[in-house]
């Protein structure tokens, strides 16, 4: 009898452990980029016996970051499982690519297509396609947000900017969204990566995107969901108030958080907690 009811708590936490939620890391070789670029990916509870498809979120990581800091330093998994468990977010699959390295100087990192790192294409025409069908993602608009960090939230608005038919939300963490003011590399008077980096950003500003926005590109803007969070000891803090302030004046509604906190992971940590119910409440249902 005893070894009867071990066998059983035993095939009792197998089951549990097969079917909770996990990160896996992953990856795929590019020909645009002429390597292999991991990333991770969350998978709900369930996953793999469920069958069905589920919708996603890709977020993105910072400068001097790759994939895996969403999970180390971020906390993710277990926001994500809390959410999920609460009710305030649905299951979801969540995405994290590769865009860097911490060597910012000789390695190059970035959302946008620069000389010798079409990783914008790569993103697209590559990683996204494949993602979507290995993981049974849904795979249109109504099912797909973006978010990301500092980088990566100036990567996630302008990746929005360009290609609102693909996603329903947009949520902006500390996003370095512009050079204007030399936020960073501005004295980097040497021509390494992370002058070409900040020089993308500068060329890819998701500010000027809407001051220069005609009437058409703003009617698709507006199918977009936004948000807006930045801390107001953070550096980068004026460029999200002015893209906000740019998207009111073509009247694209947006929600602007500014809270108490400065760059680091704290902030990004509490931000994820507001940040995938908010996808979650603008995927269709």
């Amino acid at each position: 009898m005893k070894k009867y009811f071990l066998s059983l708590i035993v095939l009792l936490a197998f089951s549990i452990g097969a079917s909770a939620s996990k990160i896996v890391t992953d990856s795929i070789f590019s020909k645009k980029l002429n390597c292999w670029q991991k990333y991770n990916v969350y998978l709900p509870t369930g996953f793999e016996k469920s069958g069905k498809q589920y919708p996603v979120v890709y977020l993105l990581h910072g400068l001097y970051g790759n994939y895996s800091n969403w999970e180390k330093s971020g906390g993710m998994k277990l926001v994500a499982d809390e959410l999920i468990s609460s009710g305030e977010a649905c299951e979801m699959v969540i995405v994290m690519p590769n865009a860097g390295d911490s060597d910012v100087r000789n390695y190059q990192n970035g959302y946008f297509n620069v000389e010798d790192w079409p990783y914008e294409d790569f993103f697209y025409q590559e990683f996204l396609p494949e993602v979507e069908k290995k993981y049974r993602i849904i795979g249109d608009k109504e099912h797909r947000a973006i978010m990301g960090l500092s980088m990566g939230g100036g990567g996630s608005v302008v990746y929005s900017q360009r290609h609102p038919e693909m996603f329903s939300s947009c949520y902006a963490m500390s996003a370095w969204l512009d050079n204007k003011m030399g936020e960073v590399g501005g004295k980097n008077l040497k021509k390494d990566k992370l002058y070409i980096v900040a020089k993308s950003v500068s060329d890819n500003s998701a500010v000027d995107f809407v001051e220069k926005a005609d009437e058409e590109t703003v009617k698709k803007l507006r199918t977009v969901k936004w948000f807006i969070d930045c801390g107001d000891d953070d550096f980068l803090m004026d460029l999200s108030v002015l893209l906000y302030q740019n998207m009111r004046a073509k009247k694209i509604k947006a929600e602007l958080r500014i809270r108490n906190g400065v760059h680091n992971w704290e902030y990004w940590h509490t931000a994820l907690r507001t940040a995938l119910p908010f996808a979650s409440r603008n995927f269709s249902r």
